[in-house]
């Protein structure tokens, strides 16, 4: 059975798309089944595994609403392992459209329940909020990665998301835990990324990765190409640390064949 696990920070601009998709794309380089849902309206999951989102006719969002069947919707990526369910702009108005259905914070998980026999990881990239989407996609989930940027303002705002986890496993989803706090846009030559890093570690001690994504240009460069990294510059700094992380990942939950 696969592992569902949500990329969220209510914060934008931490490197949570570039976390969802190419850690499931390291994911399925390493051979495991890898499905990538884009859960945020922006769509930049979508756009940057290749798919234009306004040739888009049924997202997510349409499963959630219309009770279109998933199955149908899921596109394949140019990695054998890696598959997506896309998003596009039409989530926005989900959240609204939701508010009156029963179990509204359900309704992805009830949606994304028949796909858990299929991969061995199921990676959902949730939008820059705390709304009703980004509250469904941590009742789906199994647990929780954070990415925290290495600058000045990297704490804020993450009590506040922590508080809503908690929130969620008290009242929706008992289960979820949190996989980790992710390091990413490190710069090894400022001072203030290494004086981050120093205080996340102390005050999360064992909830932090091992592994730092840093500040990296193909990194950034690879969504326009509609690539995941690991396809446009295999052996940069970007690639690596993300199979770092797949690896870390992976051996957490116990695939060892990863890391003999």
């Amino acid at each position: 059975m696969g592992k569902i696990i949500a990329i969220a920070n209510q914060k934008g601009g931490v490197g949570k798309t570039t976390t969802a998709m190419n850690l499931a794309a390291s994911l399925a380089v390493l051979e495991f089944k890898t499905l990538v849902i884009d859960a945020d309206p922006q769509a930049n999951t979508t756009s940057g595994l290749g798919h234009d989102p306004k040739s888009i006719e049924a997202s997510i969002y349409e499963c959630m609403v219309d009770g279109v069947k998933v199955e149908e919707i899921i596109r394949k990526t140019s990695l054998e392992n890696l598959d997506l369910v896309p998003s596009h702009i039409d989530l926005v108005g989900a959240e609204v459209e939701m508010i009156n259905l029963e179990n509204r914070e359900e309704k992805m998980k009830e949606v994304i329940s028949s796909l858990k026999d299929l991969y061995d990881f199921i990676i959902i990239d949730c939008s820059p909020s705390l709304g009703l989407i980004t509250i469904n996609a941590l009742t789906a989930a199994n647990s929780v990665i954070i990415p925290v940027q290495c600058e000045y303002f990297a704490l804020e705002g993450l009590g506040k998301l922590l508080n809503t986890i908690k929130i969620i496993q008290t009242r929706l989803n008992p289960d979820l835990e949190i996989e980790g706090i992710l390091l990413t846009m490190y710069d090894v030559r400022l001072r203030l990324s290494n004086q981050v890093v120093e205080e996340v570690r102390f005050h999360f001690k064992n909830m932090v990765f091992d592994t730092i994504i840093p500040r990296n240009v193909r990194l950034s460069e690879s969504p326009s190409f509609g690539l995941p990294v690991i396809s446009f510059d295999a052996d940069g700094k970007g690639s690596i640390a993300y199979l770092n992380l797949a690896g870390e990942i992976a051996k957490k939950n116990g695939h060892q064949k990863v890391t003999e």
